[in-house]
């Protein structure tokens, strides 16, 4: 009998934030668009890797009270709440229910892509990915507290005392900020950003539609065209 060949193995980088509802609502689509191309494409291997971009990252690392953070990025929480709006909107379309009031402190995420860039080295992130944005927006924990990061992580499946750990160094800090300056050399200003197959690029929390519509035209060319 012969042997079946090998699936495609076809990559995904997500260059996403953290504390972006927006990625976290990203996120929410591209499962939907994969859920669905799995179906019509059974032989390839949908492989989806997360890549640091900080949105804020000038806060200090003790990150800074969210009605202040609100006041000087929206000019206030009335403004924010309009804004949000339509955020809370698309979030209910992927089952999303954003409780932006439960946020207390807005945090640098230095320390949370840490944690992802360690898990990724350990295999796929992808449960730790979703537990960082639930923890964020719908529970209000704290992403800049270390020991609420490492109890993340053991949430979703990781060591926790060895998440803790690394933490507590210096580990990947650099390579944290290398990736993030790097995305922003290529031209991403802003998250989430997807590269399928490192053939196509897509911006922002596009519809599942149109991340499957992205993805067809990446499967589509030829192997040698990356």
């Amino acid at each position: 009998m012969a042997e079946r060949p090998a699936p495609r193995v076809f990559t995904i980088d997500v260059v996403s934030d953290v504390v972006c509802p927006w990625c976290y609502i990203g996120k929410r689509r591209l499962a939907a668009a994969l859920a669905r191309l799995a179906r019509r494409h059974g032989d390839v291997d949908f492989q989806v890797s997360w890549h640091p971009f900080q949105l804020n990252p000038d806060l200090p690392a003790g990150g800074v009270d969210r009605r202040q953070y609100l006041e000087d990025k929206f000019g206030g929480p009335e403004r924010a709440a309009a804004i949000y709006a339509r955020v809370r909107e698309a979030g209910t379309g992927v089952g999303i229910p954003f409780a932006f009031e439960r946020i207390e402190r807005q945090p640098n995420t230095l320390d949370a892509h840490r944690l992802v860039s360690w898990a990724q080295r350990q295999g796929p992130a992808d449960a730790l990915i979703e537990a960082l944005f639930r923890a964020c927006f719908l529970d209000g924990r704290y992403l800049g507290d270390r020991a609420t990061l490492a109890t993340i992580a053991g949430e979703a499946g990781f060591d926790a005392e060895s998440a803790r750990a690394m933490l507590a160094g210096d580990e990947g800090i650099e390579n944290v900020r290398a990736l993030d300056a790097r995305v922003r050399e290529l031209g991403v200003t802003g998250v989430p950003f997807f590269i399928f197959d490192n053939r196509v690029a897509v911006a922002g929390a596009q519809e599942p539609e149109a991340l499957i519509e992205a993805i067809e035209e990446a499967l589509a060319a030829p192997v040698d065209a990356a």
